[in-house]
């Protein structure tokens, strides 16, 4: 199944003339590209272009608002809820990241909770924005209900990622990135592309048990916290995945647990919704509201050196710091391409005939 290789600027050009096709404005087609295609550049193939039919489907459903005003709905000096009017995450979660900075710019901190939204892309993507201004950007999300708690054989939270950015001097910021369940449902998406099975500790099936049936989501399956068990940490996963929903859903007044929206189009709407679409939650820190900007970035350099000399188990494999594979799968694609499945392209290729886009 060999993939097929594709400039940035292709996907880029293709991907803003369908989020056009589908009603956006030209800045916030532009911007919904950007961030999407962020994920396929950094490597994060699950988040990128091929969600773009799902984002398309989800439009065509009337979920999704492709022309948003997106409004404070409450706020202070330091904080902020935003409602996204159903728009676009993708769109949604930058305007946002901008109002936590602005916050943050005039009172050291801004802290934004956000409802009525939808899949935002790749957690990285926003919490990096703060990166630019000397601040150090937090941004999560809740998703749709496909983990089930420790102990449980019900599906009640989403894989619910969280980013912290930190800026450094030197040296290249500080990404930390991460689901809190053992791999996010993209990347088991990949392997029902690819054939493949699951590792052992990512997914139960109905009864519970664990299993490497790609496929087990689909039979009454679930994803299981990080950790993947109780003897292995599974609580502590579940209990990180519990906080991103009640940041992002809870305080803002979006669907939070078994209520969050899904993100197939195809999938039912859950019943007794308590709020409005999709949560997430954004923050940004002042570097020089704690210390000087420059005093901190050098001891961040410092930490990041030490850390990356630390001796390593094999000397071929040396320790990185959080942020590092993307960084240098980001250089590597810009300079040679963004690969895609064959899967992901037919997807493309599909969508695009629909709206006589050439791909």
């Amino acid at each position: 199944m060999e993939s097929q290789i594709f400039t940035y600027g292709q996907l880029n050009e293709f991907t803003i003339k369908m989020f056009r096709a589908i009603g956006c404005s030209d800045e916030d087609a532009a911007l919904a590209a950007d961030v999407l295609l962020s994920a396929d550049l950094r490597g994060v193939d699950s988040h990128g272009i091929a969600r773009l039919s799902g984002y398309v489907r989800l439009w065509e459903a009337g979920r999704v608002n492709a022309d948003p005003e997106i409004s404070i709905v409450h706020e202070t000096p330091s904080t902020a809820v935003v409602d996204g009017d159903s728009g676009l995450g993708l769109v949604v979660a930058p305007n946002a990241m901008k109002i936590a900075i602005e916050k943050a710019r005039q009172v050291g901190t801004g802290w934004v909770s956000v409802q009525n939204s939808n899949h935002y892309g790749i957690a990285a993507r926003h919490a990096m924005m703060a990166l630019e201004h000397d601040m150090i950007g937090i941004s999560m999300t809740n998703a749709s209900a496909l983990v089930a708690p420790t102990f449980s054989v019900e599906r009640l939270l989403g894989t619910n990622p969280i980013c912290v950015a930190i800026p450094a001097g030197e040296e290249p910021a500080f990404v930390a990135d991460m689901a809190t369940t053992t791999a996010a449902n993209g990347k088991l998406e990949i392997l029902q592309r690819k054939k493949e099975a699951a590792p052992e500790g990512w997914i139960q099936d109905a009864s519970g048990t664990g299993t490497t049936d790609a496929h087990a989501l689909k039979n009454g399956g679930a994803l299981l916290p990080l950790g993947g068990d109780r003897e292995h940490g599974s609580h502590k996963g579940y209990a990180l995945g519990a906080i991103v929903d009640i940041f992002s859903a809870v305080l803002s007044g979006a669907n939070y647990g078994p209520w969050v929206p899904p993100f197939p189009a195809y999938v039912p709407m859950p019943t007794g919704m308590p709020g409005k679409g999709i949560g997430h939650f954004f923050g940004a820190m002042r570097i020089d509201a704690f210390r000087p900007a420059s005093d901190f970035k050098h001891h961040m350099d410092n930490w990041i050196r030490r850390f990356r000399s630390a001796k390593s188990i094999k000397e071929d494999v040396p320790v990185i710091i959080p942020g590092d594979p993307e960084r240098f799968l980001e250089k590597e694609r810009a300079e040679n391409g963004i690969p895609l499945l064959p899967a992901v392209v037919e997807d493309l290729q599909s969508i695009a005939k629909r709206f006589s886009i050439p791909f």
